[in-house]
């Protein structure tokens, strides 16, 4: 049952959430904001207490912030094991991946887990090793689902009162899109899938264009969830 009201006043992330209308047009994995939007989660060893924020690109990209302002804070101790989850509008760039990287390799204890609403410029060869380069090197990244973004609406954003379910409601079709291409990102694999804009309309077009390897390496169920591939079938 939806809350008569919005997030509790004693809620210490009160002051850091963001504004629904700001969420939304960050998120939307339909559209394309120039501007990227980082909400993070940071947890130390087993202490239950998980300290939130959010980021957006200043002179560096949002991700290089974010590096640089938990490296300079006093609370941060290499030696406890540290617990990160990052939901970013956009996929990091490879130099952005690359710093991502570094930093990890200087703080073993650090385990991070992104989820992403989009695919920033998927079909830069240098962008696709920096993500594949970054699951290799132990970083979960997962594209968001309806559960993700429900996460984010309760715990990162200033929902007004009475709105605690009235979280955006995007069409999966766009995830399970960005999700196949993800897929192909991490095996290896040739972009299957091609975004065009149309600016007199104003109309993002997605296509897919497959070949013989994705059918043989990517699994039917990650095809089928697109609802616009179908598979070959062999009849004996």
């Amino acid at each position: 049952m939806a809350s008569d009201r919005g997030p509790p006043a004693g809620d210490p992330t009160l002051r850091r959430r963001i504004e629904p209308w700001e969420f939304e047009f960050s998120f939307d994995p339909r559209k394309f904001c120039k501007e990227a939007c980082l909400l993070y989660e940071i947890q130390w060893g087993n202490n239950r207490d998980v300290w939130r924020h959010s980021g957006k690109n200043t002179t560096k990209h949002v991700e290089r912030n974010f590096i640089e302002k938990i490296a300079s804070e006093r609370y941060f101790c290499p030696s406890i094991r540290c617990f990160i989850f990052w939901y970013l509008s956009w996929s990091p760039c490879w130099e952005c991946s690359k710093a991502i990287r570094e930093f990890l390799n200087q703080h073993p204890n650090v385990t991070l887990v992104i989820y992403i609403a989009r695919l920033f410029q998927h079909m830069d060869p240098q962008n696709r090793q920096g993500l594949k380069d970054l699951v290799q090197s132990g970083v979960t990244i997962q594209v968001m689902r309806a559960p993700e973004y429900e996460y984010c609406w309760r715990n990162f954003v200033n929902y007004p009162r009475g709105k605690e379910a009235h979280w955006p409601r995007y069409p999966p079709l766009w995830m399970n899109l960005y999700a196949l291409e993800l897929y192909c990102i991490i095996l290896g694999l040739p972009p299957c899938l091609h975004i065009s804009r149309r600016y007199q309309n104003q109309l993002i077009v997605f296509r897919l264009t497959l070949q013989n390897c994705h059918y043989q390496m990517i699994p039917p169920y990650i095809l089928l969830a697109t609802g616009m591939v179908q598979i070959p079938m062999t009849w004996r």
